[in-house]
């Protein structure tokens, strides 16, 4: 198996083990009194996320070469992605689900960014791609994601909005 194949491989096993984590959460969540906000941005992050994987393992040929720097800053990435879910612990989920009363997360890498995980996120979407030599699908699915993130956003800081700081 080629190193293009395991490191999708490796990548979508990931995702969806995330997925199960934020649905987790989410129901949780709501059990407690939480809401969704901004549901319609959703449909289409997930699109440009599984199009990105898609689009990686239909138009990148499979003996392409890596670029090992480029993976490693793929790899350091995901150290910083499991830094964020576990600073937000079970607040993490996929969708922007608020619970009224909770304090803002303010651990982690939540101390210096207000949305560590978008930088992340868009770190890989650019930096995969390049690491296998596909620098228009980096740019592709950047400039989606960008779109789709600044609406996220908008939807999450309006959300987050009357919560409070943290003690």
């Amino acid at each position: 198996m080629s190193v293009l194949w395991i490191v999708l491989l490796l990548v979508a096993a990931q995702r969806l083990a995330e997925l199960a984590y934020a649905r987790r959460n989410t129901r949780r969540l709501k059990a407690e009194g939480a809401y969704e906000s901004g549901a319609g941005h959703y449909p289409f992050l997930v699109a440009v996320h599984l199009l990105w994987l898609v689009s990686l393992a239909v138009f990148v040929p499979a003996e392409q070469a890596p670029n090992w720097a480029l993976l490693g800053v793929f790899l350091l990435l995901q150290g910083l992605r499991v830094w964020v879910l576990a600073s937000l612990g079970r607040y993490w989920t996929t969708r922007v689900i608020t619970l009224p009363d909770a304090p803002l997360v303010r651990r982690g890498p939540y101390r210096f960014l207000r949305h560590p995980n978008y930088l992340v996120v868009a770190g890989e979407i650019a930096v995969l791609p390049l690491a296998f030599g596909a620098w228009e699908i980096a740019v592709i699915f950047s400039l989606a994601n960008a779109a789709v993130l600044a609406w996220r956003i908008r939807c999450e800081e309006r959300a987050l909005s009357g919560r409070p700081l943290p003690q």
